[in-house]
């Protein structure tokens, strides 16, 4: 992937979930279940949806006040969702998740780039490995 001139650099990063496809890309667009699984998020509230009734534009809340929204785009064929700030760009993460079989599970593949208004700390939570690691756990018993 080629990122825009002047745009944040995109880490990635992959892991197997001992899933289908299907059920991990249901669970990950599921934004009623955010908080299950993102690290730190207090409260994911969706403010659009798209005519399938899907979360097309949703708030996130996190610790020490940091909010912003993010809108969604969905590649069904692909099994691929991307995601860019909207309203507190500064705070906000774009990226794209995508699910492809491999054996009797889904390889999950996760990149986002962070806003220039996260510290350090809030960009260490973003960190790929760890959202994967959190998503894959969850995935593991969720229903």
């Amino acid at each position: 992937m080629i990122e825009p001139a002047g745009s944040p650099a995109m880490a990635t990063a992959s892991t197997f979930v001992d899933r289908s496809p299907a059920d991990c890309w249901r669970l990950f667009i599921d934004a009623a279940a955010l908080t299950a699984w993102v690290p730190g998020l207090r409260r994911a509230r969706v403010v659009a949806t798209d005519p399938r009734g899907r979360a097309q534009e949703v708030a996130f809340e996190f610790a020490a006040s940091r909010t912003y929204t993010l809108v969604y785009t969905y590649d069904d064929a692909d099994r691929r969702l991307s995601w860019t700030p909207r309203l507190g760009q500064r705070d906000g993460v774009a990226g794209w998740a995508r699910f492809d079989a491999e054996d009797a599970g889904t390889r999950v593949t996760y990149a986002t780039a962070a806003g220039d208004g996260r510290t350090a700390d809030e960009r260490a939570i973003d960190e790929p490995r760890a959202l994967l690691a959190a998503f894959a756990r969850w995935a593991a018993t969720a229903r």
